[in-house]
């Protein structure tokens, strides 16, 4: 009887033990969901905002989704990102809008130059396209997160610029359609360079002169090989963060609305950081011993009449949407 007893006393001693092993095998795990970004740019304000906001969404789900980023297209290039979140090769994007002007002439708008140049404009024309260019990525698959637009554009030069007419026959770097019409609308040879080509086009002397912003003098040191840098405001293009919609509805819903969440505060954190880039860059340039000269009536007269044609001609290539779209734009621009 007391063997029995002892037997039973052990028993339930094994059982008591395992029971909580039991019960701790029974609750699952918090699921882990672990996602691939790729963007083209380097550590510019883009890529400085896009890395708070994968902090973000770490944090708000608690390590539920973490997201690795690529950067500097280091993963893909410009050019295979948006194909690369279609395919689910990887979840998250960012590209320059403009650059798949090939695809659709909305993705293209905010680079017409004189379209929208000021900020005010911008952000008028961001409002009237947005949803265009939602509906167009969701046909694709995408999931539109935020957009941020780039600070002012200028004309990097070795020499000064008075008119025009000083950069006939050069080889301008474009870096989509719009820049490379306005190329050829300027008399210059358009020649095609992504962001991370350009100081050695420079040094190869496969271009002599491009258009972008001070942020992107900066992150390619513009000053070892140009010295005037013309702010002429010209429009200010938009990148653009998208996610995988089929990636996005498998996660679970507070996942998501974090993943929401945290896109809302990039939109407006990333408005801030472009608006303070296009002070604090200019200034870098000029500490590194760039001309920044303000460019003349003339030259000014001329890009417009430029902007008025590129305007006329991408009305034409979006038809009744375009038309349509641009008639909210100029009611609400300032």
């Amino acid at each position: 009887m007391s063997g029995w007893i002892k037997g039973a006393c052990g028993l339930a001693v094994l059982l008591g033990l395992a029971a909580p092993l039991v019960a701790s095998l029974a609750v699952p795990a918090a699921a882990q969901t672990r996602w691939v970004m790729a963007t083209p740019y380097a550590e510019n304000f883009h890529t400085l905002n896009i890395r708070q906001f994968v902090a973000d969404v770490e944090k708000a789900t608690e390590g539920r989704l973490t997201i690795q980023l690529h950067a500097n297209a280091s993963l893909l290039p410009m050019a295979q990102i948006k194909r690369g979140v279609q395919t689910g090769q990887v979840q998250l994007g960012e590209i320059l809008l403009s650059a798949y002007s090939n695809e659709d002439p909305f993705f293209e708008v905010d680079g017409v130059p004189f379209l929208a140049w000021t900020w005010p404009q911008a952000e008028a024309l961001n409002t009237a396209t947005e949803p265009y260019v939602r509906a167009r990525l969701e046909r694709q698959g995408l999931t539109l997160l935020y957009v941020v637009h780039w600070d002012a554009q200028g004309f990097y030069a070795k020499t000064e610029i008075r008119s025009l007419a000083d950069l006939r026959g050069t080889r301008f770097r474009a870096y989509n359609n719009v820049t490379a019409r306005m190329a050829e609308l300027m008399g210059a040879t358009p020649v095609t360079v992504q962001a991370a080509e350009v100081s050695q086009a420079f040094a190869t002397n496969v271009i002599q002169s491009m258009f972008t912003s001070a942020q992107t003098g900066v992150n390619v040191t513009a000053w070892d090989f140009t010295r005037y840098w013309y702010n002429v405001g010209g429009m200010r293009t938009r990148n653009a963060v998208f996610a995988n919609t089929r990636a996005m509805q498998a996660l679970d819903a507070p996942s998501r609305a974090a993943l929401l969440a945290a896109a809302a505060t990039a939109a407006t954190r990333g408005k801030e950081m472009a608006k303070a880039a296009e002070v604090a860059m200019g200034d870098r340039l000029r500490s590194q011993g760039m001309q920044l000269p303000p460019p003349s009536e003339t030259m000014m007269a001329e890009l417009k009449a430029i902007g008025e044609t590129q305007t006329a001609e991408w009305v034409q290539r979006a038809g009744p949407e375009g038309v349509e779209m641009l008639a909210r734009y100029r009611a609400a621009a300032p």
